[in-house]
């Protein structure tokens, strides 16, 4: 579903199998998993339950991005007016992020290989964390170590 006219290096549409079902651990953060639709891919997620309220059997947008510009960045430096895609005193240009309503900031720091076909990803967002399981065909825009923003809308 990813297309090569943005900065998004996936995004498929998931839907809640269960909330923290481990037990809560934390007030204010719950752990989801979720199922995609398209692409059969397994999704845990911890996120802030105050800001995003979401309930079992819900279904959500995801997409990753390399950046918030609209456009793709084909000169592999960081464009000057790329780093003020979003400010929080709304000055900066407008990106991806109006068209979600929870973004997170993070890194990719590890890939599993399961199988020969299946990996997982796994991304940290201020120690809030993510893991992305399914087809590597999928999750081949996704580079270790790179900075990646999580986008969720319902």
């Amino acid at each position: 579903m990813s297309t090569n006219t943005s900065n998004i290096v996936f995004d498929d549409i998931f839907t809640i199998n269960a909330i923290d079902k481990e037990g809560k651990k934390f007030d204010r953060v719950s752990r989801l998993y979720a199922h995609s639709k398209n692409y059969d891919m397994d999704f845990t997620l911890d996120y802030n339950v105050e800001l995003y309220p979401l309930q079992k059997d819900e279904s959500f947008a995801l997409a990753l991005a390399s950046s918030l510009a609209r456009g793709p960045n084909t000169s592999g430096e960081e464009d000057e007016k790329d780093r003020d895609v979003w400010r929080p005193d709304g000055k900066g240009r407008r990106g991806l992020e109006d068209d979600y309503e929870y973004v997170m900031y993070g890194k990719v720091y590890r890939f599993d290989g399961g199988s020969q076909e299946i990996v997982t990803v796994y991304a940290s967002f201020g120690g809030l964390l993510m893991s992305l399981t399914g087809s590597f065909r999928h999750l081949t825009s996704i580079v270790l170590g790179d900075p990646i923003y999580l986008l969720l809308r319902k």
